[in-house]
C-alpha cells in the first residue's frame, strides 16, 4: 500500500511544499544565484515537478533542469518526514540524482524549512502514513 491515495494528492502536497520553499528568501536567492532548477520525478503515483525561481510546474518534462532527482512517492514522503536521510537514500539507491550530487548536498541545508513544514502539509492533505 502506498502513502498517497492518488496522483492529485501527491502533486498537491509536493507542489505546495516547493511553492513554500520558493517563498523563503534565502532559498530563492540561492536558487537564483546558482541558476539551479530541479526536476523531481516521482513514481507510484507517477508525476514530475519542475522547480525553479519561476515557480513549480507539474509534468513539465521539456524544460531543462540542473538536477533531476528520482524516487518513489513513498520514499519522498519518508525523506521529507525525516524518516529517511538523504545520504543514506543516495547510498542505497532509494533516491537517484542526475547532475551534481555535490551541488545537491550543498543545497540540502537550505531545504530545512521544507522538512519543518512537510508533516503539517501532508496531514492537511489527508496523508496519514
Amino acid at each position: 500500500m502506498t502513502v498517497f491515495e492518488s496522483k492529485e494528492q501527491a502533486v498537491g502536497v509536493f507542489s505546495q511544499l516547493f511553492e513554500l520553499l520558493l517563498q523563503d528568501e534565502t532559498f530563492s536567492t540561492r536558487v537564483r544565484e546558482a541558476g539551479l532548477s530541479l526536476r523531481l520525478v516521482q513514481s507510484k503515483p507517477d508525476f514530475a515537478l519542475h522547480v525553479s525561481n519561476d515557480g513549480v510546474r507539474v509534468d513539465d518534462t521539456t524544460t531543462p533542469a540542473a538536477l533531476t532527482i528520482k524516487m518513489s512517492s513513498d520514499n519522498a514522503h519518508a525523506l521529507w518526514s525525516g524518516q529517511l536521510l538523504m545520504p543514506l537514500a543516495l547510498a542505497t539507491g532509494k533516491i537517484r540524482v542526475r547532475g551534481s550530487v555535490t551541488k545537491m548536498l550543498e543545497f540540502q541545508p537550505l531545504l530545512q524549512p521544507a522538512f519543518d513544514r512537510y508533516p503539517q502539509i501532508a496531514l492537511q492533505a489527508g496523508v496519514t502514513a
